[in-house]
């Protein structure tokens, strides 16, 4: 695959608030720079020097926050972090707007996680500086879906040329409530900037199926041209799918939900022998340690790979991109 310097061009200044942003080829060539990156990350020291990143979290985090701050670091630029919004003028009625007119004089990237779906909303009108979405309430949460294709092509990467020898479309079964999970609202939308590796998308709840899409969300994926279908009963989805992602929690206010107790994975669970597994972590009781030391395992490289291609997308946006390229 060559390097085409002209689409990471494209993401320069660009806001990143949702998976429907980005289309096919500007994606791939993201995909394309985090691998460079995680192939050697010695060589790359200092793209990012001089520049400021704001780290705003006012949900709980832990691998989103320092995958960012990490990919940030790794490429040499400076980071001023919050990580409680009653330490800011937030706690005493200042709004987002008001902040973010702030941040303009303070950084050169915004990276903003919110428990409010409206948050980011709020922030972008006023921002002269480009800013991320890392999740905000059940909405979207675009550089996690992001990561997860990006793992998904690690693992296949005959997946990106339908015409190579190994190229096979997958039946994938995603474990989550569309609607209420971020994780997964935003996984769907990045299938179908990928439709031809889908071969069908099974979601696996205990919802009943008119209750778990929101308005549009079901009918994207159909007009993509991706097969979907719920099922209730995964022990028989199971032995049928190639790619088994699993998520339990959706943040909802200054709290979480639990859904799908009744679904977990285990050493015992009837997957096929290559099939993989994703989960967007924290974890819960849905996904025991015995599969760790398992072929199955791909979110730890799932939770690695994400400060890769957060360095690729961060690079660009941040107008460093030539920096990074091959041949400019």
């Amino acid at each position: 695959m060559e390097e085409d310097g002209d689409l990471l061009h494209q993401v320069e200044n660009q806001h990143i608030i949702s998976a429907d942003q980005l289309n096919r080829d500007i994606l791939v060539q993201l995909f394309r720079l985090a691998a460079k990156y995680e192939s050697n990350p010695a060589r790359y020291r200092s793209p990012l020097q001089g520049k400021i990143l704001i780290s705003a979290f006012y949900e709980p985090s832990t691998r989103t926050r320092l995958s960012f701050e990490s990919a940030w670091h790794r490429l040499g630029g400076d980071i001023m972090s919050i990580t409680d919004r009653s330490s800011t003028g937030i706690a005493k009625g200042e709004s987002l707007a008001d902040v973010a007119e702030m941040f303009n004089n303070y950084g050169d990237c915004v990276v903003l996680r919110d428990n409010a779906n409206e948050s980011i909303a709020e922030m972008v009108g006023p921002l002269r500086i480009p800013i991320i979405n890392a999740g905000n309430g059940i909405d979207e949460h675009p550089t996690q879906a992001m990561s997860d294709l990006y793992t998904i092509f690690k693992w296949c990467p005959a997946l990106l040329n339908p015409e190579h020898e190994d190229f096979r479309q997958l039946k994938i079964g995603i474990v989550g409530v569309p609607n209420q999970m971020r994780t997964v609202r935003s996984l769907l939308k990045m299938f179908v900037h990928f439709p031809e590796i889908v071969d069908e998308i099974v979601l696996l709840n205990d919802q009943d199926e008119d209750t778990i899409f929101d308005s549009g969300q079901k009918q994207q994926l159909i007009d993509a041209g991706i097969h979907i279908r719920t099922s209730k009963e995964m022990d028989e989805v199971l032995p049928q799918l190639d790619v088994v992602y699993i998520n339990a929690i959706a943040w909802v206010g200054d709290s979480f939900e639990t859904y799908g107790k009744k679904y977990g994975l285990n050493c015992k669970s009837q997957l096929k022998k290559d099939a993989i597994i994703l989960h967007p972590l924290a974890r819960g009781e849905e996904l025991s340690t015995c599969l760790d030391d398992t072929p199955h395992n791909w979110y730890f490289s799932q939770a690695r790979g994400a400060v890769f291609l957060r360095m690729a997308l961060l690079t660009c946006m941040v107008q460093r991109a030539d920096t990074v390229m091959d041949v400019i």
